[in-house]
Formats: structure tokens, sequence, C-alpha cells
């Protein structure tokens, strides 16, 4: 088997089905898998499928907390924290590569001596010079500037140590090779007490972030010596793909937004409840956009029942109701409020049932019976997103990315859009 389809073999495009939601890496000592979100694209060179996975480990380190890589795991009895320590994993692979090699000692090592470099700095503060007869001072005692054999250097010995288990546990990412197995036994409380004193005398911001690394991976092997697996990611990939959006196209204040409730209670002090919050609120050429990030199936089935339902099409016209409205919105915009609705699902824009490979589709709309008054926010457009394009560009909120998620939400308002009736509508129309 070559090297591609190896990889390839290790990941997978979950379903978003029981059983098979979970996003991030599960490994053992024999094997590792890569699980990617449903829509997910996975790229056909090995160079594009290790840069993805190592993408994907950065997104879920930084939209995911430890509270949200808790598994469900039906062989344990209580849910299995998920805390693994990926990051200093990757920081000392990382150093190693970029320093073809392990840490070496660069800080000089001293000795009292008469041979070898002087320091005549420490020399001067540290040695009593005797007193010339012509009072000049004269030393007879130095201390000189040595170094340390590397294969005898305990800090090497213990990134030795480091780069080895974490080459078996993530090395794969990166190439086939394996690094030489350390000949020091593990000590982790020596390991840790030299590299903590090691940490608190170093100024070298790469070699800090390489020492603590060590010792966050050296305390979770301390912490997990009775478990054979490791986890890193996350069954709620949905929480991921609401902060994706919001990152990508949202105003950052949304508050002004929020439709609120209150009780004003007859007798006694009423209550303010807490206020309904869409997920994305966006802007563009001064009109209003109200997202739903909605991590559904429907992009990959092409099911309606994998749409959302009416609780989520009623609130959402609510909120774009709410917007309408408001008397400092319709001050601000001079008259009507432009307020547009969608919900955001993924898919996958190379492969897909709906003939297209356009980044944003839109493939229907949602609407409900009570409104009928033809405001635009009472149309809840669908929208389909490539999942592999979304992840790869939340870094910033550029312009044409909104502008294009824009322009696919008001399509459905230069036409119908070749709309189909709902199967009630159309078993209707056939009775009559």
């Amino acid at each position: 088997m070559d090297v591609l389809a190896e990889l390839t073999a290790r990941c997978h495009v979950n379903k978003n089905e029981d059983g098979d939601r979970f996003v991030g890496i599960k490994a053992d000592a024999d094997n590792a898998m890569v699980y990617f979100p449903i829509g997910y694209r996975l790229p056909e060179t090995e160079r594009d499928l290790r840069q993805d996975i190592l993408h994907l480990i950065s997104v879920l380190a930084e939209f995911t907390n430890r509270k949200d890589r808790i598994l469900q795991m039906q062989k344990f009895e209580a849910p299995q924290s998920v805390d693994f320590p990926i990051n200093a994993y990757m920081e000392v692979i990382n150093y190693f590569m970029e320093q073809n090699g392990y840490y070496t000692e660069k800080e000089a090592q001293y000795k009292n001596g008469d041979r070898g470099k002087y320091d005549w700095a420490r020399t001067l503060r540290n040695k009593r010079p005797l007193i010339q007869a012509n009072g000049t001072p004269a030393y007879i005692d130095y201390i000189v500037r040595v170094s340390a054999p590397n294969d005898r250097n305990m800090i090497t010995q213990i990134h030795k140590f480091c780069v080895y288990e974490s080459f078996v546990k993530l090395g794969w990412l990166f190439t086939p090779y394996l690094p030489e197995k350390p000949t020091i036994p593990r000590n982790n409380k020596m390991f840790l007490m030299l590299l903590r004193e090691k940490l608190a005398n170093t100024f070298n911001d790469k070699d800090k972030r390489l020492f603590q690394s060590m010792i966050a991976m050296l305390e979770y092997m301390d912490e997990k010596t009775k478990e054979k697996q490791f986890y890193f990611g996350t069954d709620r990939f949905e929480y991921v793909w609401e902060k994706l959006i919001d990152r990508v196209f949202g105003e950052k204040n949304k508050v002004d937004y929020f439709p609120k409730t209150r009780w004003a209670l007859r007798a006694g002090r009423g209550r303010t409840n807490a206020a309904l919050e869409p997920d994305t609120i966006m802007l563009h050429d001064r009109k209003i956009y109200v997202i739903d990030a909605k991590f559904y199936k429907f992009g990959i089935s092409g099911n309606p029942a994998d749409l959302p339902e009416s609780s989520s099409i009623n609130k959402q016209i609510t909120y774009g109701e709410y917007i309408a409205t408001q008397e400092r919105f319709r001050v601000r915009y001079g008259g009507e409020v432009p307020v547009y609705n969608a919900f955001l699902m993924p898919y996958n824009a190379r492969e897909n049932r709906f003939g297209t490979n356009d980044t944003f589709v839109n493939v229907g709309e949602a609407t409900g019976d009570w409104k009928v008054a033809g405001h635009k926010y009472e149309r809840v457009q669908g929208i389909l997103v490539d999942t592999r394009y979304l992840m790869y560009h939340y870094v910033g909120k550029p312009k044409n990315q909104i502008a294009a998620l824009a322009r696919s939400i008001e399509s459905a308002f230069d036409s119908t859009g070749g709309l189909l009736p709902s199967a009630d509508d159309a078993a209707a129309t056939e009775m009559a």
C-alpha cells in the first residue's frame, strides 16, 4: 500500500448519525484514525491530506474547550474526559523537525581552572586577586567556560524520550519515520523536576515552549498510565460549526438584535427573561442577515427530513420581525428595515447531489403559514456551505466571503428559484 492510500485509510468523514458524530483523532498503541466533519472533502495528495489533518487539529484546539471534549463512550459507565495535550505533542515534534535533531545545551558551563576560555566577568566577581608589589592585581585562579558532552546532558535525554513518545502517537501525521528508541528509563518525578528547574532559568521563547510542552506531556503520561487509548476531539461539532460561521460572517456586538421578554405581575415583583440569541448577525450593503448555523446532514442526504424543523423556522421569523419592527432600526435605515433570514448547513462542493461546485448553494426556503405579509425575513433561506472551505477561511472576515453569502441568500428574491411544493401541498393539489 502506498503512503497516500495508507494515510487515506486512516481518515474518515462522518455521517453525523448516532455512533458516527465524533470529529478529531482517536488512537491507541496499534492504530490511529482521523475523523472529519460531515461534508468534508479529503484532498488528493499526501502533502495536502497531512496539512488538512494538522489544520483540523488547530481548528479543534481553537474552537473547543475541555468541556466540549467529553465523549460519551458506551464501554465506560461515565463520560470519558479527553484532555489530551495534543499541542504539547505537536510542539515537541515541530521542534525536533525544525532543529533537525534533539535539544542540545546552549548555555555555557563554568568551572574553576587555568585552562580554557577565561570568563573575566565571573572571575572578577568571584575570585580574590593577589596584590603585587607595584599595586596591580594578579589572578592565579580563574573561572573558565566549558561545555558538557550532549550524551550526558539530561535535558537532551529527556527530549529524546519525549520525541519518541510523540512520534509513536502522532508522528505518522508527518512521516513514516520513527526516531530511535531512548535508552534512558522513564522517571517522571526526576524528569519533571529537571524540566521545571530548567524552565525557570530559560529566557529563550522557543526553548521555553519546548520545556513547557515536555512538562505537559509528562504530566499527562503520569495521569493516564492505565489508559491505552487517547482522544482529541468532540462529539458536538455543531458547536464548532456555529463558532466558525459566527467568526467568518458575524458582527461582534449582537445584543441589539436579541428579542427580549419579561413577566409583569399584578402582585409582587416581575421577571426579565433571558433574551433569544440568534447564532449570527451579518451586515452587508446596508442590509441585515439573521443566520442560524445548522449542522444538519441535508447537504449530504438530500432528504427533506434532515432540514430544520418548525421550532427553528418560527424562531428565525421572530428574530427577523423583531429587528424589522424596532424603531431604532427604522430610524437608522430611514423606513423599512431590509432583513433576510437563512440557515447555513454543511455540504461537499466537490461531490454532491445538487449538481454544483459553488461554495454557497441556495437549496430552498422555509416559511410559516402564520406569516403572509410578504416580508423578506418571512422566507428563511436554506444555504449549503462547503465544509472544507469554511474551516480554511475563518481567519479574518474578508468582504468577498460575506458578499458571496449575501448574493446566495438574496438570489431567492430574483426569481422563484424553481422551488418544489411541500409534500402536503402536493397531496392537496392531487386531491383537488
